[in-house]
């Protein structure tokens, strides 16, 4: 498969996982975004430590379980991949150690599950997903994600969110406020706190350039 090349040195790995990484037609949660993690992850591993094995495999499976950001399931959905992947690994012949870190990782990186994660292959996935949502990947996931929904760009007579509540479902330029402005503070890594330093000014310098146009 030409695709595992991408997942250099986890090739064989990116083979086997593949087929079970990613499911329905997301553009913000496909293959690309996938591999996208992934790079940031080996960067920020490069610095931190940790297993890379699990790191990818982890990267590979975390998004295994489709859940619509609209959907009120949604703070489920990386409790439902952790159980999709750790049967993925199952079948593989992976020892249960291995399986209960990978697992761990897949369950803590989810924003929505707002559960700590607690070891370095967990800690160096949330920051690597994370990286993915701010910056100008970030800003362009956030209008794709906002087109799914059928949101509003942005309130014509309030941007800005000043004399009323922030609504990122109905308007997907109050999301930078709800959500991507305060993801630059959480991250777990030194390498990864670095790297978002630099995307949440490019986002932050995104939407003043949106601002003034409109």
């Amino acid at each position: 498969m030409f695709e595992a090349k991408a997942f250099s040195p986890f090739e064989t790995l990116a083979a086997q996982l593949i087929p079970y990484s990613h499911e329905g037609d997301d553009g913000s949660h496909d293959l690309a975004h996938i591999l996208r993690v992934f790079k940031n992850a080996m960067r920020i591993q490069a610095r931190e430590g940790g297993d890379a094995r699990i790191l990818a495999a982890a990267v590979l499976l975390h998004d295994c379980v489709a859940v619509e950001k609209s959907s009120p399931f949604r703070a489920q959905a990386s409790a439902l991949a952790a159980e999709k992947a750790s049967g993925v690994l199952a079948d593989l012949g992976w020892d249960a150690s291995d399986i209960a870190a990978v697992a761990h990782a897949v369950t803590t990186h989810s924003f929505s599950a707002n559960i700590e994660p607690e070891t370095i292959e967990a800690k160096i996935l949330q920051d690597a997903d994370r990286l993915d949502a701010i910056g100008m990947v970030g800003a362009g996931r956030c209008f794709y994600i906002g087109g799914r929904m059928s949101s509003a760009l942005y309130d014509p007579f309030d941007p800005a969110g000043s004399h009323r509540p922030l609504d990122d479902r109905r308007y997907v330029i109050d999301h930078f406020q709800t959500k991507l402005f305060k993801l630059a503070d959480g991250f777990k890594t030194d390498a990864g706190r670095a790297l978002a330093a630099e995307r949440d000014k490019r986002l932050r310098d995104f939407l003043e350039a949106f601002m003034d146009e409109i």
